[in-house]
């Protein structure tokens, strides 16, 4: 009996110690609690809600991973008003096959990816037979700007890998006439599989394999340039951006209608630049 008395007067006394301020406090850090906790709750439903109906999954992550992956394998449209521009062209130009210099560009486009994935220019330099004639169709402006890339790559410590290069098409999108030249604007939907390889000897082969496996199909777009000079005098700096180097001392030849190469004199086949060439290269 006296235990009780002495058990009742100790929670009287700490009930009569707890003064009314103290016990607001109590009360409203209690109701917010259980309103975190029921927001919580709620938001979390309305996540799954919107998630299952957008991508068929209560898991909102997995819903994005399966929408990137759908995009990874659905193919960029591309910008065509080739039926539009190629009876211009045509007009203009009555030798030009556009399947053949389609394929010429898809060609040279894959070459492109290539030369940044090895970081050498090689690829670029294949010829390609127009008219019965073998030519080089890669402007040296195009080559300076792989080696822009890929000294941009090296400074950064990377390399970056494109495997597995595919096109799935390509059109015209624009016809334009400048002063002295002709340009013809392509557009391609290209996949392939990126990987971004660090250079760094640091890096251990634990840290390559995770990077690795993050690695994407990529579905993207890129723009090209064929550039044709009729009037050499109106586009002087153009037709050297054109132009080629030396076979012998790989000097640039400057100077059109050269036959020989201004500072080894090694005999060199004059520049021609009545034919059409790769000028630029773009991912969009």
């Amino acid at each position: 009996m006296a235990g009780n008395l002495s058990g009742k007067s100790q929670e009287e006394a700490k009930l009569e110690g707890l003064n009314l301020p103290e016990a607001g406090g109590l009360l409203i850090g209690g109701l917010l609690l259980i309103g975190g906790v029921y927001a919580w709750f709620h938001i979390r439903r309305q996540i799954r809600m919107i998630s299952r109906a957008m991508f068929g999954t209560s898991s909102l992550v997995k819903g994005l991973e399966r929408q990137a992956d759908i995009l990874a394998e659905t193919p960029k449209s591309v910008s065509g008003m080739t039926k539009l521009c190629l009876p211009q062209i045509e007009a203009d130009f009555p030798e030009f096959h556009w399947l053949q210099w389609k394929q010429i560009c898809e060609n040279l486009l894959k070459a492109y990816l290539q030369a940044l994935s090895i970081q050498e220019l090689w690829p670029l330099e294949t010829s390609y037979k127009i008219n019965n004639k073998g030519y080089h169709v890669t402007s040296e402006e195009l080559k300076k700007q792989v080696l822009f890339y890929i000294e941009d790559q090296k400074c950064r410590g990377i390399r970056e890998n494109y495997k597995q290069v595919r096109i799935h098409q390509t059109e015209i999108f624009r016809y334009q006439k400048e002063a002295g030249l002709c340009i013809i604007k392509l557009q391609s939907a290209v996949e392939y599989f990126y990987e971004e390889i660090q250079t760094d000897e640091d890096k251990t082969s634990q840290q390559r394999k995770i990077e690795y496996e993050k690695i994407r199909k990529i579905q993207t777009r890129y723009n090209m340039e064929l550039v044709y000079i009729q009037d050499i005098s109106k586009v002087k700096d153009l037709a050297t951006s054109l132009a080629t180097t030396c076979p012998n001392c790989g000097a640039p030849i400057t100077k059109l209608g050269n036959k020989f190469c201004e500072y080894c004199k090694t005999a060199i086949t004059p520049i021609d630049v009545r034919v059409w060439k790769l000028h630029r290269v773009e991912k969009e």
